[in-house]
């Protein structure tokens, strides 16, 4: 009997050990698991971030317009203050070219006048006063002006303006320009003065 005692005494001893030992929970399944655990934040985009982006990607770009936006005005700025600047001094200074080619004809016509004092051939200056006359023409043609033709053309009053008429020496002048009294002139394709003309009738 002392030996029945001795066996059934490590038994009792198992159980309080049980007993002792706390109750573990028995472990999910794998899908209950997924079902009852909340999703890792990595394993999802993080939206609030991408909005975060978006929006500085938003403010860089608006800084960006607005600085290109103010470089513009300023260059248009610039530029309509060298257009105003520019355009002032060429009013200012329109005439200076015409100035500085009329200038060696008053030389000459100043030479001629000298002359005229001491010549006694008529024929010596009124060539001198012809090649006077023909140096200004041709300044005149070199800044773009001409004489508006005349001599047996009809009347166009674009460009003529009849101040009388007569009787046409001939019948292929009626209706046409018989005299000039004072020319007319073209700057460039600009009539600048209208000719003077007698028509004939």
């Amino acid at each position: 009997m002392k030996h029945n005692k001795q066996q059934n005494k490590p038994a009792d001893t198992e159980k309080e050990e049980k007993k002792s030992q706390p109750e573990m929970d028995p472990k999910p399944e794998v899908g209950q698991q997924q079902e009852n655990e909340p999703a890792d934040k990595n394993d999802t985009p993080d939206t609030e971030n991408a909005d975060n982006k978006a929006e500085v990607d938003w403010q860089v770009k608006c800084a960006e317009i607005s600085e290109a936006h103010l470089r513009l005005m300023a260059d248009f700025d610039n530029y309509r203050k060298r257009t105003i600047k520019e355009k002032a001094d060429l009013i200012k200074n329109a005439s200076e070219r015409i100035i500085t080619d009329f200038l060696p004809i008053v030389d000459n016509l100043e030479r001629a006048l000298a002359s005229m004092e001491k010549a006694e051939d008529v024929k010596a200056v009124a060539e001198g006063v012809n090649l006077i006359y023909t140096q200004i023409m041709q300044m005149l043609q070199g800044n773009g002006v001409s004489v508006i033709p005349t001599e047996n053309l009809p009347l166009d009053t674009d460009v003529h303006d009849a101040i009388t008429t007569i009787p046409a020496p001939t019948p292929e002048l009626k209706g046409k320009i018989v005299d000039c009294v004072k020319k007319g002139y073209k700057l460039n394709d600009k009539v600048i003065r209208h000719s003077q003309v007698v028509v004939g009738e």
